[in-house]
């Protein structure tokens, strides 16, 4: 496969797997945080730092209003439930070991 097709092919992934986190609203930051160890705001965090790698000066929440496909406050109030304490505990006892949003 020549570096064209890759770049296109992960590009096409990447608008997927957004589209995907976009219609399931349903599925909790926490919830990709606890069993992921990443979640939207680390995708929106690289994709800031790919932009910027690039010349492209993108901050933070127009970062996150491409992954979330509307701005991050209106996704919250529509979206985001308040973690429970399960959910919390979970998160806390979590050995990150190294920063998710590299």
């Amino acid at each position: 496969m020549n570096k064209q097709t890759q770049t296109e092919i992960e590009a096409a992934a990447w608008r997927k797997m957004l589209s995907h986190f976009q219609k399931r609203t349903d599925v909790q930051n926490i919830d990709l945080m606890n069993m992921a160890g990443f979640c939207r705001n680390c995708f929106s965090k690289w994709y800031m730092a790919e932009a910027k790698e690039r010349g492209v000066d993108i901050d933070y929440d127009q970062a996150r209003e491409v992954v979330y496909g509307m701005p991050y406050d209106e996704f919250k109030d529509k979206h985001q439930t308040k973690a429970s304490d399960e959910q919390m505990a979970s998160f806390n006892d979590i050995k990150w070991g190294e920063d998710t949003t590299e």
